[in-house]
């Protein structure tokens, strides 16, 4: 499975303690991020991702391609719902993508972990 990992700033603690939890599951398979939170989930996880630009630089968009290419089969974003992003309509986009697609797109824990749990089966 080919699994997008995006998270903003106040949300890479989490991401990274999720990489941790469910690590196992997750070198399985291909990863991609968005520059910054890729380098730093590699950092803490030794996982190996491919990375893209950081999200306000157009990250969020090469990963929306490969989601409009069918290249991406699952988007796991930690968004900060509480604080504005310069760049919301990358993705909005993004986002508007996963639905078109039909991508499994979680933007919390909890969610993610649910995605994650139900490709096991």
């Amino acid at each position: 499975m080919r699994i997008a990992l995006i998270a903003h700033d106040k949300k890479k603690k989490d991401i990274i303690e999720f990489a941790l939890k469910y690590h196992d599951f997750l070198k399985q398979h291909t990863l991609y991020a968005t520059g910054t939170t890729g380098r730093m989930i590699e950092e803490q996880t030794g996982l190996n991702i491919h990375r893209f630009k950081s999200g306000p630089l157009g990250g969020d968009q090469e990963i929306g391609a490969k989601v409009a290419k069918e290249e991406i089969d699952m988007v796991i974003f930690f968004r900060d719902p509480l604080t504005a992003q310069p760049h919301e309509p990358d993705i909005s986009a993004l986002l508007r993508l996963c639905d078109v697609y039909e991508i499994p797109l979680a933007t919390n824990k909890n969610t993610a972990a649910l995605l994650i749990i139900g490709s096991c089966k």
